[in-house]
């Protein structure tokens, strides 16, 4: 299998995961030195431990159904290193039963060690209005 078609499946391991919400597997998929950009809470994340209790503050906020749909997933690959960026429908049902949603835009480099494809960085964003300084969570692609 090429490094092209792991990633694809790590990516689509992922996605499942998150859906599922799993964050034990969802963890199993990130480097010790993940350095996630996240759009939530925080500057940024730096390794498991601290991005671990990220994923799960998120999967509190939404205890219903999980959104997570990703599409225009573009990956280039060689044998150790790779990076994929994607569009990403995100969101999931609160506590009142109410389902919120938004397009975000995703990226991630991976690093292949010992034959196995880690995610070392994540990268996600909403665009927002210069002027006024609010998120765009009503874009669509």
């Amino acid at each position: 299998m090429n490094s092209q078609t792991q990633i694809q499946n790590l990516i689509e391991t992922y996605r499942q995961a998150v859906m599922a919400k799993d964050v034990d597997k969802v963890m199993t998929l990130y480097a010790d030195d993940i350095v996630s950009f996240d759009a939530v809470k925080a500057l940024q994340f730096k390794g498991k431990e601290a991005y671990r209790a990220h994923w799960e503050d998120c999967m509190k906020m939404c205890p219903g159904p999980h959104i997570f749909e990703f599409q225009d997933i573009r990956i280039e690959a060689s044998q150790e290193i790779a990076f994929a960026h994607w569009l990403a429908h995100c969101g999931g049902t609160n506590d009142k039963g109410e389902t919120q949603s938004c397009w975000m835009r995703g990226s991630a480099c991976y690093r292949q060690e010992d034959g196995l494809w880690q995610i070392v960085h994540e990268h996600w964003s909403a665009p927002f209005d210069m002027q006024t300084g609010a998120a765009l969570f009503d874009l669509k692609p």
